[in-house]
């Protein structure tokens, strides 16, 4: 068992430092951010994102008309929000590499659907990814970060 461990985490920190020489604008320390920083490496690669060079609360870079982006990622079937950003960008990844795009649009959009909720706005809360796909859905083009040419 401990030796499946020692090579399990052996894989884990060689693959963060192959993400650290490759984009070393982002730490990817593995005490809890290292999903957010493959998520917003995935912003920026497939999305008009400008990541920002330091951390911010409520947002991790722009588009290129200046809009906020807050990205968030996570490998559970919940994505946070916390305070409330111009645009949010939510992922769900998966293991083999791959990704979902879960909400891209307005932080208003689930601002407004959950204001009942007690916090919304002022701490972070957990959502689940299936009700956020949802409203996702609801957003209008104009209205999200635009996906990067190819």
């Amino acid at each position: 068992m401990k030796e499946k461990i020692r090579e399990a985490l052996d894989h884990i920190f060689r693959g963060i430092g192959i993400l650290q020489t490759e984009f070393a604008n982002r730490r990817f320390t593995i005490d809890g951010r290292l999903v957010g920083d493959i998520g917003e490496i995935i912003a920026a690669a497939e999305f008009d994102v400008v990541l920002d060079e330091i951390g911010r609360a409520g947002h991790d870079g722009h588009t290129s008309d200046r809009r906020l982006v807050q990205i968030k990622a996570t490998f559970k079937d919940k994505l946070t929000f916390g305070t409330m950003p111009e645009l949010y960008l939510g992922f769900k990844l998966h293991p083999n590499g791959s990704h979902d795009v879960i909400f891209n649009g307005p932080g208003a959009v689930i601002f407004n659907k959950y204001r009942h909720r007690q916090g919304i706005g002022v701490r972070l809360l957990s959502f689940p990814i299936s009700r956020l796909k949802e409203l996702s859905a609801t957003v209008p083009d104009k209205d999200r970060v635009p996906k990067r040419a190819e």
